[in-house]
């Protein structure tokens, strides 16, 4: 009977050390109440600003590529700031076939946060990683709709046990979304059409364009005419002859900083506005460009790629909003929001180009 009443009492005890999610992809999931060994697989920003200020001192593994080498510059301005991320164990990337199940399991995660796109990509090996009894819960910021931010972030939240923090950021990022969409529907008018190419090729090829995730979707966001839409379905490039056909009236390049491409569009922690630029002019020097309404008419412009699927990307919305629709949001300063969040929830400072336009 003692030994009965103890194996209850146990059972009771780790029940109690636990807690039960429903992450973004509708799973319920049973994870540590206080995980102290997380591996984390990509929103490494918004996990610092939904977590606080120590929030990597409780992370074990990361995939490491998708922070160094897709956020080059972003990655050494983080470990400038915090040198104990470059020490984390690698577990390789999902979409070149580096992950290592046995790199992940041997670094002892109490937990895995994995976004959708990982999640979906991993397949069966999601399955084994649970089988060594680590949980893994679902974050999906890369779907760009308010409802998975917000999720995504009080999902992140209840985990890590900051919920309050994670309730103020939903919150936040709910208000700055209703406000730009209040102020569009104020406007009205036909929406511009608008054209988005990732910059990471330069503009001797053509990069990818947006459907309705990513790009796409905060384009639908801001009151513009995507003229992907119908053409791809996430992401995918374009013909020029296409786009020089629907003639955008507003085009975005997005820009990062990426490690060793000589012509990349320029962007993020530590580029000096003339850089991004002097990368961005070349693709108004393309063939059939000099006809296109959005260079005619000066509205072509650079956002930061890392700033997608973020919980500040409401100041990159802002911009994009303010340049579809620039009398409704004269009052608005997206630089300043930017700013703003980085002071208040990211322990760099947002220096650097994040957004601009060609002179």
């Amino acid at each position: 009977m003692h030994k009965l009443l103890s194996g209850i009492a146990a059972a009771l005890a780790a029940k109690a050390d636990s807690i039960t999610v429903t992450d973004t992809a509708g799973r319920t999931v049973e994870v540590p109440a206080s995980p102290q060994r997380v591996l984390l697989g990509f929103y490494f920003e918004d996990f610092l600003a939904i977590v606080g200020p120590d929030a990597y001192d409780r992370v074990v593994a990361i995939s490491r590529d998708t922070w160094e080498g897709w956020r080059n510059l972003q990655w050494q301005a983080y470990t400038e700031t915090m040198p104990r991320i470059a020490e984390l164990t690698d577990i390789g990337e999902v979409d070149s076939g580096t992950f290592s199940i046995e790199t992940a399991i041997a670094a002892r995660p109490d937990v895995a946060i994995l976004a959708q796109w990982q999640y979906i990509g991993l397949g069966d090996a999601v399955g084994k990683l649970e089988a060594a009894g680590i949980p893994v819960v679902v974050a999906d910021y890369n779907a760009q709709t308010v409802e998975k931010h917000v999720a995504s972030t009080l999902l992140i939240g209840a985990v890590m046990g900051t919920e309050a923090r994670a309730r103020k950021l939903a919150d936040e990022y709910t208000a700055a979304v209703a406000d730009v969409e209040a102020r569009i529907a104020k406007a009205g008018g036909a929406p511009k059409r608008v054209y988005v190419e990732l910059g990471k090729q330069g503009a001797a090829e053509v990069g990818n364009s947006y459907g309705d995730t990513m790009w796409g979707g905060v384009v639908r966001l801001a009151g513009g005419h995507n003229i992907a839409l119908g053409q791809i379905s996430k992401w995918g490039p374009l013909s020029l002859e296409y786009v020089l056909a629907s003639d955008p009236e507003v085009v975005f390049i997005a820009g990062s900083g990426w490690a060793g491409r000589d012509t990349a569009v320029l962007m993020g922690s530590g580029i000096d506005a003339g850089v991004t630029q002097a990368r961005l002019k070349p693709y108004t020097e393309r063939p059939g460009w000099e006809t296109m309404t959005a260079v005619k008419d000066g509205a072509v412009h650079a956002l930061y790629h890392g700033g997608a699927r973020t919980l500040y990307d409401y100041a990159i919305l802002q911009y994009i909003a303010k340049a579809l629709h620039p009398e409704a949001f004269a009052d608005v300063d997206p630089q300043a929001a930017l700013e703003r969040f980085f002071g208040i929830y990211l322990p760099i400072e947002a220096k650097g180009t994040y957004m601009t336009c060609l002179p």
